[in-house]
C-alpha cells in the first residue's frame, strides 16, 4: 500500500493543461547556502523592531536595513518615498544614500538609540542584521558634509578623489568608474587613510551593537589593487581595510571577517572585475536576476538560461534576487512584475542549492499602476514577505541542508521543478494557466496530500503526477 505523505502545497482549483519535462541540471557542489535575507527597504528601525517576531517566524536569517548613516536632509525633511509635483508630503527615499557624516542615525529611519533597540529585538529573535553602507560618495550637495567628517579627513578638499567631481562618461573605463562622479554623487577618496579610519570607526560602532554584515553599495566604483590610481591615492587598499586584512591608523575591523556576511553591489557589465572583487566578499548576481525576470515576464523557462549563474564567481558566494530596490525604483525595470510573479521567482531561488536569496519588500499598498503605494518612508512594506508560500520555501531551504539540486522544466516552459536529492521537490507554475505535471522524481512511491487544500499528488515508479494552479508553487518533502 502507498503510504500517505504530508506536504505543503499552496494552490487553487483550475482546469488542466498537460505538460512533460525534459531539461535538467545537476549542481556540482555538495554543500548549500541555507540562509535568506529580507530587504526591509525603507522600513524604519522602529518598524523593523516591531515586526521582528514575524520576520523570524517567516524563516529569514538576515534583515538588511537601508543606510543607517547621517545623511542629507532633502525637501525640508519630508517623509514621502517619492513625491511628485503637487503632493502635500514631499521627500525621496534616496536621501539616505547621500552621506554627510559617518555616525549612526538619520531623520528618515531613526536615531542611534532606535537602531540599538532594533538590534536588541533582533537578538531576542535570533535574527541577524545587515546594514547597507556606501563609503564611495557623499551627498550631491557636498557642501552639506558635516564638519566632523571634513575635519577627520584633513579638510574638505581631502575628502574627494582628484577626479571625484568629474562625471563618469564611460562606466567601462576603470579609472573613470572608480574615481569619478556617479549620478551627481561626488566620489570620495576611499584610499585616504584618514577617511578609512573614520569610516571604520562607524563600521565598528555598528558591530559593537551586534550588526552581523554589510551590503556595500556601488562597490564596483571603489578601486581594487589592480585598478588605476587616482593622483591623491598611494594604494588602492580600501577593500583590504574594510574586510579586516589591514589596519589603518590603529583601526581594524573589530570582529573576525569570517563571522560576518559581507557582499558588494558589483553590477555586471563589460570590464568589471567580478573575480577580483569576489576575493574580498560575496557579490550580487545582477545578470542572473535579469535572466530570471525575462523568464517570469514570458512565463517560459526556455526564454533565458537559468541553469548557470551568469557569473564567474561560484554560486555559493552570490546574492540572488528577483528584484532589488534599484530595479524596482529607478527605471522601474522590475516593477511591472506582479506580486505573484515575484513570489514564484523567489520560490525558485530559495529552492535552489546555492546563492543567498534576497526578498525585496515592496511598498505597502503598491500596485502595478501605483509603484509607491502608501508612499511613506519608515512604514512596513506589503505582506508579501510573510506570504505562506514565502514562509514555506524559506523553511524548506533550511530543511534541505546539503542536498544536491536538479532543476527541471516542462516542454512549454510553464513549470519549473527543483528537486533536492531524495528529500524534497518544489514545483513552480510561472504561468497564468493551470498546469498538469508528469515529472520524474526520486521521492518514494505514495500519495502526497496537500495540508491546506486537500489536493493530492501521486508518486509511482519514479513519476509524480498532479496539477498546479496558476502562479502557484508546491513544496513537497518526504
Amino acid at each position: 500500500m502507498p503510504s500517505m505523505k504530508k506536504i505543503l502545497f499552496l494552490a487553487m482549483a483550475g482546469s488542466i493543461i498537460a505538460t512533460s519535462c525534459h531539461k535538467t541540471d545537476q549542481a556540482p557542489e555538495a554543500d548549500t547556502n541555507d540562509e535568506v535575507i529580507l530587504h526591509a527597504w525603507s522600513w524604519s528601525f522602529d518598524t523593523i523592531a516591531a515586526n521582528m517576531k514575524d520576520i523570524a517566524e517567516a524563516g529569514y536569517a538576515y534583515v538588511q536595513t537601508s543606510p543607517a548613516n547621517t545623511c542629507f536632509v532633502g525637501e525640508d525633511g519630508g517623509m514621502a518615498l517619492y513625491s511628485q509635483p503637487g503632493d502635500s508630503i514631499k521627500g525621496k527615499w534616496y536621501y539616505y544614500y547621500q552621506p554627510t557624516d559617518w555616525k549612526i542615525g538619520n531623520y528618515l529611519l531613526g536615531s542611534r538609540d532606535q537602531f540599538k533597540s532594533m538590534m536588541d529585538s533582533a537578538s531576542k529573535y535570533n535574527v541577524k542584521i545587515i546594514v547597507d553602507v556606501l563609503p564611495n560618495h557623499t551627498a550631491v550637495d557636498h557642501s552639506a558634509v558635516l564638519p566632523d567628517l571634513d575635519n577627520a579627513v584633513g579638510g574638505h578638499d581631502k575628502l574627494f578623489h582628484a577626479n571625484g567631481l568629474t562625471d563618469i562618461i564611460d562606466y567601462n573605463d576603470r579609472y573613470q568608474c572608480t574615481t569619478g562622479k556617479m549620478g551627481g554623487l561626488p566620489d570620495v577618496n576611499t584610499e585616504n587613510p584618514d577617511f578609512q579610519a573614520y569610516y571604520m570607526n562607524y563600521v565598528n560602532d555598528l558591530l559593537s551593537l551586534g550588526v552581523k554584515g554589510f551590503r556595500y553599495d556601488t562597490a564596483k566604483h571603489i578601486g581594487l589593487p589592480s585598478d588605476p590610481l587616482d593622483s591623491l591615492a598611494e594604494r588602492n587598499n580600501f577593500w583590504d581595510v574594510a574586510t579586516g586584512r589591514e589596519e589603518v591608523k590603529g583601526v581594524r575591523l573589530a570582529v573576525p571577517r569570517d563571522s560576518l556576511f559581507i557582499y558588494g553591489e558589483v553590477l555586471q557589465d563589460r570590464n568589471v572585475k567580478e573575480a577580483e572583487y569576489g576575493e574580498y566578499m560575496d557579490l550580487v548576481a545582477s545578470n542572473y536576476g535579469h535572466a530570471l525576470r525575462n523568464v517570469l515576464e514570458k512565463a517560459d523557462f526556455n526564454a533565458d538560461s537559468l541553469l548557470t549563474w551568469h557569473h564567474p564567481v561560484d554560486g555559493k558566494h552570490l546574492v540572488t534576487w528577483v528584484e532589488s530596490h534599484d530595479t524596482y525604483c529607478n527605471q522601474h525595470e522590475s516593477a511591472d512584475l506582479t506580486d505573484e510573479q515575484v513570489r514564484m521567482g523567489y520560490v525558485f531561488l530559495a529552492a535552489r542549492q546555492n546563492g543567498t536569496p534576497l526578498f525585496y519588500s515592496r511598498p505597502a499598498g503598491s500596485t502595478r499602476e501605483n509603484y509607491w503605494g502608501n508612499n511613506r518612508v519608515g512604514a512596513r512594506g506589503n505582506d508579501e514577505f510573510k506570504h505562506p508560500e514565502v514562509v514555506a520555501i524559506n523553511k524548506f531551504r533550511r530543511a534541505m541542508h546539503g542536498q544536491p539540486e536538479k532543476v527541471t522544466s516542462s516542454d512549454n516552459g510553464a513549470v519549473i521543478s527543483v528537486e533536492r536529492g531524495k528529500a524534497g521537490l518544489v514545483i513552480i507554475n510561472i504561468s497564468g494557466q493551470p498546469q498538469a505535471i508528469d515529472i520524474a522524481t526520486t521521492l518514494p512511491d505514495g500519495t502526497y496530500s496537500d495540508s491546506l487544500h486537500g489536493t493530492s499528488f501521486e508518486v509511482k515508479s519514479g513519476k509524480i503526477t498532479g496539477s498546479v494552479a496558476p502562479y502557484t508553487s508546491s513544496i513537497l518533502t518526504r
